[in-house]
């Protein structure tokens, strides 16, 4: 077995276990309860058994999440709301629009800031402070705003994931197109080389390494930014509207089922951002 592997399963065996544990502690009050109005006594497997099998537990099992998985996803059609693909579809379209609106802010604050020192000392520090404001309280202003302006649908909920996604993107563009040593720089200079040239021939190319890794970290939180879009904004589709509409009726399973989707979708878009990453670095060593 590889070695890589073995830790994960490792890891990912004693989760599942806690898991199954804490559903036990968690879901026993209710099924105690059940059994002492119906002057029952439960041994240890019962208390398992009916710990592991309720229809609105406080913690639901793995089996349980994954079978509500399978069945929303594969079970039902996908223009169905009952759907988790006609529900993914709608985060992903949001989570892909709010992401590139974020990289390309990201990227064009990013150059402003490297090559304009005004711009460094008077927006950076803004950027910043942004990031401490927090999305729960901002993103109900931003939805009421555009909305009174006429902008329903997508593009409040892209704009919220875009604020998210363009930080890391900023800051990872600004410190990789500032990594090129000041001895290189000089070294393009006494070329006579532009500051276009310098950007384009050095600051670009030594910044990549640095994009992707922006570029991964913008790609969640830009999926976390359309999940908490749809929270306030009365949206009826989207993985963020079936986790709220499942903590109105007590449905914990159908809100985790939701959850473990988004992370899925989330790994699947940081795992395709990393594919392209290996072929541009491969593409650079062949050009160098």
């Amino acid at each position: 077995m590889n070695k890589a592997v073995l830790p994960v399963i490792t890891i990912s065996t004693f989760i599942v276990l806690i898991w199954y544990s804490f559903s036990i502690v968690l879901n026993s009050s209710w099924a105690l309860d059940k059994a002492e109005r119906n002057g029952q006594k439960l041994s240890f497997s019962e208390l398992v058994h009916d710990t592991w099998s309720q229809k609105k537990p406080k913690l639901p099992t793995p089996h349980q999440v994954g079978y509500e998985m399978y069945k929303t996803i594969f079970d039902k059609k996908v223009t169905s709301k009952r759907s988790l693909v006609y529900h993914g579809w709608i985060t992903l379209s949001a989570t892909l629009a709010g992401f590139m609106l974020g990289t390309l802010l990201g990227i064009l604050l990013a150059l402003a800031i490297v090559h304009d020192k005004a711009t460094d000392l008077s927006v950076m520090p803004w950027i910043i402070t942004s990031q401490t404001i927090p999305i729960l309280a901002l993103a109900p202003m931003i939805i009421v705003v555009l909305s009174s302006i006429g902008f329903t649908g997508l593009l409040p909920k892209a704009v919220i994931s875009m604020y998210l996604s363009f930080f890391p993107i900023v800051v990872g563009m600004v410190k990789g197109l500032r990594s090129p040593d000041l001895l290189e720089i000089d070294q393009m200079k006494t070329w006579s080389a532009s500051r276009f040239q310098i950007l384009i021939k050095l600051r670009l190319p030594k910044s990549i390494p640095f994009l992707f890794t922006s570029l991964k970290l913008g790609m969640a939180a830009s999926l976390v930014g359309a999940i908490v879009g749809e929270l306030p904004s009365g949206a009826i589709a989207g993985l963020g509207a079936r986790m709220l509409s499942g903590s109105y009726y007590g449905q914990t399973i159908q809100i985790w089922s939701a959850l473990f989707t988004a992370a899925i979708l989330a790994a699947s878009l940081v795992g395709l951002i990393s594919i392209i990453q290996a072929f541009v670095f491969k593409r650079m060593m062949v050009v160098q």
